[in-house]
């Protein structure tokens, strides 16, 4: 059978497609609907490369096209970008050339496929950060319109909770307002209850996957975390090391190098936002605990943590721990290990210094 590449143009009712052969010269163009590019995958040649971007419902076709026995390849947006023709001309036909072209590639780096239980776990997450997002919302509401009217309220649940209950506060505000109040903090519980059962639910999920109970043995990681990472990336397999998958997060510096002389710029800030946001939340939970432990009680990685502390500012300080959580993530998920806090002493260097203390010093 003849090789051939399919680049596919997602979207929600209108696909494109263009078909390459082997030396890469376009064979045909095809547009469908949903229902007919559905029906048209299932009578695509098993073994043919079907690319697409990873954007949204990208793993859900994937998924459909192992199941045809097609090759489903997911690349991120911005590695397809330089394979259009043209800047300036952007349409559907040559974004699906511009696919194919980039999948051919034998550098491009491909994003794997999510399982269904993979994309229903991460969905708890987004369903959380938007029940977050509304709850902020609506507290910050309730504290401009209280502003509104000389009541400043601290910048605490707590104390907004407070303030809502405070008769003599109340009998402050016109007429309207009290049960304008009323609403919103009826709102507000109601969100926050859904917030809170979509924890819940996470914490559960955590509990039941052992990746997530091994993960979680790591000070700054708890479940949240834990079960973000594994429901993202699986086992980690496709990252070569530790700190691929942390360049991957966005944790390792930019470069900026030429002429053999290495640069490094800020952090890149790169890949997943949400991954990269729970990490450094969870390194200034371990930062906190490093400098709260006595020294002669501290782990081998909190004395790293307070050495560190010594010499780096606090923003570079985070980052660093974030960064190093996210190489022991990788460690625990490609390998099957359990978390061990003295698995630096088996660097072969130290074992080097143990033995050639001397040398070492050199």
């Amino acid at each position: 059978m003849r090789a051939i590449t399919i680049g596919v143009d997602l979207a929600k009712q209108t696909f494109s497609t263009c078909e390459v052969d082997a030396s890469g010269r376009v064979v045909r163009r095809k547009d469908f609907g949903r229902e007919g590019f559905a029906a048209w995958l299932a009578q695509v040649p098993a073994g043919a490369v079907v690319a697409m971007e990873a954007c949204g419902s990208a793993h859900h076709w994937a998924r459909r096209c192992l199941e045809y026995g097609a090759v489903p390849k997911l690349m991120a947006a911005p590695k397809v970008v330089p394979f259009r023709k043209s800047r300036t001309t952007k349409n559907d036909r040559n974004d699906a050339e511009a696919i194919a072209t980039a999948a051919r590639q034998g550098n491009m780096c491909f994003v794997p496929v999510k399982s269904v239980d993979q994309q229903a776990r991460l969905s708890c997450h987004r369903v959380r950060e938007g029940y977050k997002v509304q709850a902020l919302a609506i507290a910050n509401r309730m504290r401009g319109l209280l502003a509104e009217f000389g009541i400043a309220v601290a910048h605490s649940n707590a104390a907004l909770r407070r303030v809502l209950g405070d008769s003599a506060v109340r009998s402050k505000l016109p007429a309207p307002m009290p049960e304008l109040l009323d609403e919103l903090k009826q709102q507000w519980l109601e969100v926050s209850k859904l917030l809170a059962g979509c924890e819940a639910r996470i914490a559960r999920h955590a509990r039941a996957d052992d990746r997530c109970v091994r993960s979680q043995r790591i000070i700054g990681v708890g479940s949240l975390t834990a079960d973000a990472v594994v429901a993202t990336v699986g086992t980690a397999k496709e990252f070569r090391n530790g700190r691929q998958f942390a360049a991957w997060v966005g944790l390792t510096p930019m470069q900026y190098s030429t002429g053999g002389r290495t640069r490094l710029g800020p952090i890149s800030c790169r890949g997943d936002t949400y991954l990269r946001t729970l990490l450094i939340q969870g390194a200034r939970s371990s930062l906190r605990l490093a400098q709260a432990v006595a020294p002669e009680r501290a782990t081998p990685e909190q004395i790293w943590i307070q050495q560190l502390a010594d010499r780096l500012p606090f923003g570079k300080l985070v980052v660093a721990i974030a960064n190093k959580h996210a190489r022991q993530l990788w460690a625990i998920l490609a390998h099957g290990e359990d978390y061990d806090p003295h698995a630096w002493m088996k660097h072969p260097m130290v074992q080097r210094a143990a033995v050639h203390p001397r040398a070492a010093a050199a």
